[in-house]
């Protein structure tokens, strides 16, 4: 159904191909997962496949991509359409509509479809997908997660061969992402329609693959096999692969069920050793200012804005209520969050956590109750001093990135937090080596884009830092790194708020979790104690090794040692 033969694409501008070499083949009917690790190309292979590269984002593509015996080299996308249905990684650019229902129906009326079978296939759709009481809604009050599952469902409606998704379960909550890769399942086995997806949430998705294509590394050929095949080589693998590789178990164990069908020795030799202590410093070290400009501009910026004398919560949240339009988007929630410590916010897509974020950042006012971060009252203080006390790096990393390359993003990043010259680009080195100074931040990875947009954030040093999906678009490595850096930061005294759906990353940083659901706090406590007793929000290796409450592979291999 699909044939790369020999393929390399080379952007415009750039000195080498994007991606070299990649020959491999996905037949009629199977479900394909294109893996390997941020910025090897896997968003070109997939844009190869609909003809968007390169006869949208430009650039030359040598070899040949088929689909269905249709060349892309001479059939444009719009040629393509009726053959191939693509979901990009950022939603928000793929909508035309705005509501829900004209958004599913609009792929259908381009296609000339009747109006009875355009009725019956949104129906179905809605259906399929959980959207049935959204059909109404303006598309830009949904959550990131709703808007997912809506661009999603309108290149479902008109029913395509072929359907190409780029990380389709990144901002969907534990739950939601099991909807619906249960459809496209069903689109495989009981439809034949092929489907070829990207997705950095392996632990997800790797269960329901036929074969994986691996991309290693730019300049290596892709490696096409069956997964437990491709994972036991792979760079990049989830973390039951982990616990089987630290275990040798042969072969590796893809889904909880073989795991935990083997783990009965690793048990016994865990029995006797303690889980490593999740508790948070009792005291914290608040973090050093942000290195001052020259001794005039210094003094004159005093002179206007003395420093506060510390608030005991880095943030404090009193009977917080907040409406959006006619929705009760926040409930009376409390919360408060101390130097140092690493609360995760979790719940289904449109819970509220996205709202509780703007609220600490002050983008939303609130209906009722009270906000504070550290001293500030956050609606009613000047965006200037309040990066300093409070920094979000919100869902789309496009919303902070202005400036025409990546030198010049992090030389202003530098200017407006008052720091040496030179410090968000070193953060952005150690968090996603490899990203150059003249790259443009819209030519970057979903995923190196919201790293630079944390770069950009972290380089003021506020001691309230709030990350929305910080994980989205990201591979292990790079999970890996930016843990150590968020840990760091706690240890230093920053207190950190994540919203996220990402259940490793709550299981490797979190202190306490808090899960809201319908704008309401539910659960609120140590991350071992409320995720564990989840089973949509419990992490593999507890799945694996309850009732003890190991979290990560990274304990397990503490004891170990």
């Amino acid at each position: 159904m699909i044939r790369f033969e020999d393929v390399s694409v080379t952007y415009d501008g750039a000195a080498e191909p994007t991606v070299r070499g990649v020959d491999f083949e996905v037949p009629e009917g199977e479900l394909v997962l294109l893996a390997g690790p941020s910025g090897v190309g896997k968003s070109t292979v997939l844009g190869a496949v609909g003809g968007l590269v390169p006869h949208f984002t430009g650039g030359t593509l040598s070899g040949r991509v088929t689909v269905a015996g249709r060349d892309t080299r001479t059939h444009k996308p719009r040629e393509l359409a009726d053959v191939v249905g693509t979901v990009g990684q950022d939603p928000l650019s793929h909508f035309v509509t705005d509501t829900v229902e004209d958004e599913l129906a609009y792929g259908m009326e381009s296609l000339g479809l009747a109006p009875d079978v355009m009725r019956r296939r949104v129906e179905e759709t809605l259906d399929l997908l959980g959207l049935s009481g959204l059909r109404s809604r303006p598309i830009a009050t949904l959550s990131g997660g709703q808007q997912q599952r809506v661009a999603i469902g309108s290149v479902l409606t008109p029913h395509p061969q072929v359907l190409v998704l780029d990380e389709p379960t990144s901002a969907l909550d534990p739950a939601a992402a099991e909807e619906v890769l249960a459809v496209l399942q069903r689109l495989v086995h009981d439809l034949g329609t092929t489907v070829l997806m990207a997705e950095h949430r392996l632990e997800r998705v790797i269960q329901y693959a036929d074969q994986v294509v691996l991309l290693p590394a730019p300049g290596e050929a892709p490696l096409l096999g069956a997964p437990a095949e491709v994972m036991a080589v792979s760079p990049v693998y989830p973390p039951v692969v982990d616990l089987g590789r630290l275990a040798g178990w042969s072969p590796l164990p893809l889904t909880i069920r073989d795991a935990r069908r083997r783990a009965s020795g690793l048990r016994e030799r865990l029995a006797g050793r303690e889980i490593p202590d999740r508790t948070p410093p009792a005291s914290a070290v608040l973090p050093a200012p942000p290195a001052p400009r020259p001794a005039a501009s210094r003094w004159r910026r005093r002179a206007k804005h003395p420093e506060p004398a510390p608030a005991p919560y880095a943030a404090e949240v009193r009977s917080l209520s907040v409406r959006r339009d006619r929705v009760q988007a926040l409930h009376h929630v409390d919360l408060t969050v101390s130097p140092g410590e690493t609360v995760a916010l979790m719940g289904r897509n449109g819970a509220g956590k996205s709202t509780l974020l703007s609220a600490l950042v002050g983008l939303v006012e609130p209906s009722a109750g009270s906000v504070r971060a550290g001293d500030a009252v956050p609606h009613r203080t000047a965006p200037r001093d309040l990066v300093r006390r409070v920094g979000l790096v919100p869902q789309e990393p496009r919303d902070l990135l202005y400036a025409d390359t990546v030198a010049a993003e992090c030389a202003a990043a530098d200017r407006d937090a008052d720091a040496t010259p030179g410090t968000c680009r070193a953060l952005l080195t150690e968090l996603l080596p490899g990203v150059t100074d003249d790259m443009h931040p819209r030519d970057l990875s979903e995923g190196q884009r919201l790293t630079l947009a944390l770069s950009v954030v972290l380089t003021a040093r506020p001691p309230l830092l709030l990350l929305d999906e910080p994980t989205r678009g990201l591979d292990y490595a790079a999970k890996a790194r930016l843990a150590g850096i968020l840990r760091g930061l706690a240890a230093e005294g920053h207190a950190i708020v994540l919203a996220t759906h990402d259940v490793e990353l709550a299981a490797e940083l979190a202190h306490r979790v808090v899960l809201l659901a319908e704008g309401e706090v539910i659960a609120d406590g140590p991350a071992a104690d409320v995720v564990v007793a989840s089973p949509s929000y419990a992490p593999q290796v507890a799945k694996v090794l309850a009732p003890r409450k190991w979290l990560t592979v990274a304990q397990v291999r503490e004891a170990l040692a």
